[in-house]
């Protein structure tokens, strides 16, 4: 499991790559990813292209991520969910939280 992180020049824009399994042990890693982005407006990207699993504790830090941005005024996305990933976010109803593609 590893976290990579990629910002914009502007640094409003982050983009944060889970690869591997995505579960409680990622928690500090995840957090440490987003948590130095104070710039107003600044939105992020989670880019799951590699993500091969999923479990309740990611979605709570996606939650806490959530409330991050929101204190920021920004967004987020969800993008490259595989079909599995992709279902779990929407038994959560996520894809009502978020824009998923």
């Amino acid at each position: 499991m590893s976290i990579v992180t990629d910002k914009s020049e502007s640094g409003k824009d982050i983009t944060i790559k889970i690869d591997g399994r995505f579960d409680f042990s990622s928690h500090h890693e995840f957090r440490d990813a987003y948590r130095g982005a104070s710039e107003a407006g600044t939105s992020f990207v989670l880019d799951m292209t590699n993500t091969e699993y999923m479990d309740s504790s990611a979605l709570g830090m996606i939650l806490l991520l959530k409330e991050h941005s929101g204190t920021l005024g920004g967004d987020i996305k969800i993008i490259n969910a595989n079909a599995e990933v992709k279902n779990i976010l929407q038994i959560a109803n996520f894809d009502k939280l978020f824009s998923i593609s």
